[in-house]
């Protein structure tokens, strides 16, 4: 199991189209993997799940994995977060 704890820097949030950009990528893994904000564990494959965490700007967010891949699964996860900011 893999648990990265990270700050968002994006004006927007987590928005739509920044959520359904993370859930393609989540997808591609085997890991099951968890996004928690606030208290609030949602699967990261979800986009009604991510979308329900209403994710503002400068929130700390953690990603867990827990496979085959979740160490790729974390890393590419981190990647593609900041390269949305």
């Amino acid at each position: 199991m893999v648990l990265k704890t990270i700050q968002l820097n994006r004006k927007a949030g987590l928005d739509s189209r920044a959520i359904n950009k993370l859930v393609q990528v989540t997808s591609q893994f085997e890991s099951d993997i968890y996004l928690t904000y606030n208290g609030h564990k949602v699967n990261c494959k979800s986009i009604m799940g991510v979308l329900s965490l209403a994710i503002p700007n400068n929130a700390e967010i953690s990603l867990e994995a827990s496979g085959s891949d979740d160490h790729e699964a974390i890393r590419q996860l981190i990647e593609t977060i900041e390269s949305l900011a």
